[in-house]
């Protein structure tokens, strides 16, 4: 480290000039991969001893879980003609699907403590693939809201053994594992959305729900031969729920690291949610976008993920929290306020692109929050922040179509920037050790 506080990077600038000298000199997006570490040796680090495969299968399960999930804002404006929702109700129908996923976090976090990681994953993709259904034969609005809250809560189990599935079997690169994992959650954002927007335009929507539902089964199967039944240990924290375990599990969450980057979490999150769940309307409405249009950049949006989150997950392995997050919450600030004064195509896809960045700030601090707990309660202890953070976070959809209702849908996105910009105020805040 340098006395500015910022890492030491002479060693690598003398490597460089040397290979230089030898007439082998590196190009810019090279160095980049230098200091940020992306060489092959870290991959075939992160690959070996068959974790690649367990990545690989943790991945695919993440892909299809939040690429389906992500399917209903597009497929919004069919719903509200279908069943003839107004745009507060539409929101709603997201604010229950991730309301949901939130309740089922601290549940998810339990079993993944006593029955075992690799089990509820398994568990979760099965309980998903036969919510599916009763959402695609679901023939009235009530059923919709009940078979998607049933759908959410399936989903919910995946959100916190992944975490610390990852965490054990890539101790040294978790947040480049997570980054991978989450890149592939948004190869299913951008395509899954597109796929079920195009069926609903041919056929309807509820074909796109009916045809997922086989391949939850197949990832399931997956899930099952290739990872870890259990990867913590045979006992855990809350193994008998008693008052002395609650005591543990209180003391841990009153920690100074975990309280300030919750926070965090709640007003990113709330950002996340508020941006994913009516952006397709808002291209729609206010940019006067076409629905293949607005699919397709929302879409996009997604995909450019892919490069987002592995990059944002090896920037946190790098240069830790308090360095990383900062940079992109001030990108996310700068692009939310910029969006409502963006005109015509080509700007709002540039907007579009720079907004991106909203999907890097969770392999940022969901690595840290998952650090920061002792091994005998990751689980427990993630899925209770997540429950936490998610059932606040989940009311952003609803109160920004309340926004959008009331003629203020622009103002909205000035909203979610203001959240960023207090997110950013917090982070000195944090411990440079989750668990220092």
């Amino acid at each position: 480290m340098t006395a500015s506080g910022f890492p030491d990077t002479s060693g690598i600038g003398n490597t460089v000039a040397e290979r230089c000298d030898l007439g082998g000199c590196p190009t810019k997006a090279q160095t980049v991969a230098q200091v940020l570490g992306f060489d092959g040796q870290h991959v075939r680090d992160v690959l070996a001893d068959g974790r690649g495969q367990i990545l690989f299968a943790v991945a695919l399960g993440w892909c299809l879980s939040i690429g389906v999930r992500l399917a209903y804002p597009v497929l919004l404006p069919y719903l509200q003609s279908g069943l003839g929702l107004d745009l507060t109700t539409a929101g709603f129908l997201l604010t229950v699907l991730w309301l949901a996923y939130a309740l089922g976090q601290l549940p998810g976090g339990i079993l993944s403590d006593r029955l075992g990681e690799g089990n509820v994953l398994v568990l979760s993709t099965a309980i998903s693939a036969v919510m599916l259904g009763v959402v695609a034969v679901a023939g009235s609005a009530p059923l919709v809201f009940f078979a998607t809250a049933c759908f959410g809560f399936g989903t919910a189990l995946y959100g916190v053994a992944r975490f610390t599935i990852l965490s054990a079997v890539f101790p040294n690169n978790d947040g480049t594992a997570i980054g991978i994992t989450m890149a592939a959650g948004e190869v299913g954002n951008a395509v899954l959305p597109l796929v079920a927007g195009g069926i609903a335009a041919t056929l309807a929507w509820q074909y796109g729900f009916g045809l997922a539902v086989p391949v939850f089964a197949l990832v399931a199967v997956l899930l099952w031969l290739v990872v870890p039944a259990r990867t913590s240990g045979a006992t855990s924290a809350v193994d008998s729920l008693s008052l002395e375990a609650a005591r543990y599990v209180v003391a841990e969450l009153r920690r100074p690291a975990i309280i300030v980057v919750t926070v965090i979490q709640i007003l990113t999150y709330c950002i996340w949610q508020g941006f994913t769940g009516l952006y397709p309307t808002y291209l729609i409405e206010m940019k006067g976008f076409s629905e293949a249009m607005a699919t397709g950049l929302f879409s996009a949006f997604f995909a450019l993920g892919i490069v987002v989150q592995p990059l944002t997950g090896r920037l946190y392995d790098s240069f830790g929290i308090r360095r990383s997050l900062p940079v992109v919450l001030g990108v996310i600030t700068v692009s939310l306020v910029a969006l409502p004064f963006l005109e015509g195509f080509w700007p709002v896809v540039v907007g579009t692109v720079f907004l991106s960045s909203i999907l890097g700030y969770g392999t940022i601090t969901l690595p840290y929050m998952t650090a920061a707990f002792p091994a005998d309660m990751k689980g427990t202890g993630l899925g209770l922040l997540r429950t936490f953070y998610m059932t606040i976070g989940a009311a952003s959809p609803a109160l920004f179509g309340i926004l959008a209702d009331n003629g203020y849908f622009d103002e909205g996105y000035i909203v979610l920037a203001g959240f960023a910009v207090v997110a950013i105020a917090l982070i000195p805040l944090l411990p440079n050790e989750a668990r220092g």
